[in-house]
């Protein structure tokens, strides 16, 4: 295979079961693309601009032996599509969730748990304010939360107990294909920007990157599907 493929191949790889499932007649997932396609815009734009910023900055680097070689900007085309097959995939997982167990409430243990998280991830940022990686995931996601939990009518659809669960499930793919992207390595971080800390060769900031990508899209899934 050509190496130039490896960060595409990936891809395909990591949607291609969810793809196939989503026509599962009891999750029916296809019949909500129409509102999850919309959901994924603004994450999407919001993530492409960041990622836009941080590359140009050197906080993190692709290596071009594993891409294509088409950019948007200054990123591959597969970083692009990256915002948004994550996405997809991870909110089949988080639809599953809903469907195959109906009777997951919203209750005060949930929301004090993504409470004590959004704290946690903002006093991190403060104390890490020279590291941009960590701060800028910590900081975002810290605040994120906090929208999320000042406007429960808002965002009354979404179910915070089920998104917890949910991610839990989704941190085993996400090992498995970031592991492959860190080791590889297709992308490469500048260790001055984080914590310098991995799981395997994942930097500890992935996992929540990785949260508020999927909570912003698992928020606006639930907004416009209502």
């Amino acid at each position: 295979m050509n190496s130039h493929y490896t960060y595409f191949f990936i891809l395909i790889g990591s949607l291609a079961g969810p793809l196939l499932l989503s026509f599962d007649k009891k999750v029916a997932f296809y019949k909500k693309w129409k509102p999850l396609f919309k959901s994924m815009l603004l994450p999407a734009l919001f993530y492409i601009v960041w990622d836009i910023i941080f590359t140009k900055n050197g906080v993190w680097s692709f290596n071009q032996d594993y891409i294509t070689g088409i950019h948007i900007v200054n990123l591959p085309v597969e970083e692009v599509l990256f915002f948004l097959v994550v996405p997809y995939c991870c909110v089949f997982i988080y639809e599953c969730v809903r469907v195959y167990c109906p009777n997951i409430k919203n209750t005060a243990f949930g929301i004090l748990a993504l409470k004590l998280i959004g704290i946690s991830l903002l006093i991190t940022a403060i104390f890490n304010h020279d590291k941009d990686y960590t701060f800028f995931t910590f900081f975002f996601n810290g605040i994120f939360i906090f929208i999320l939990l000042r406007s429960k009518s808002y965002f009354s659809n979404f179910n915070i107990n089920a998104f917890l669960i949910s991610y839990l499930i989704m941190l085993i793919p996400f090992l498995i294909v970031n592991g492959l992207l860190t080791s590889i390595p297709v992308v490469e971080y500048n260790d001055k920007e984080n914590l310098h800390f991995r799981i395997f060769s994942i930097p500890f900031e992935d996992i929540f990157y990785g949260m508020l990508l999927i909570m912003m899209n698992v928020a606006g899934y639930e907004k416009i599907k209502k």
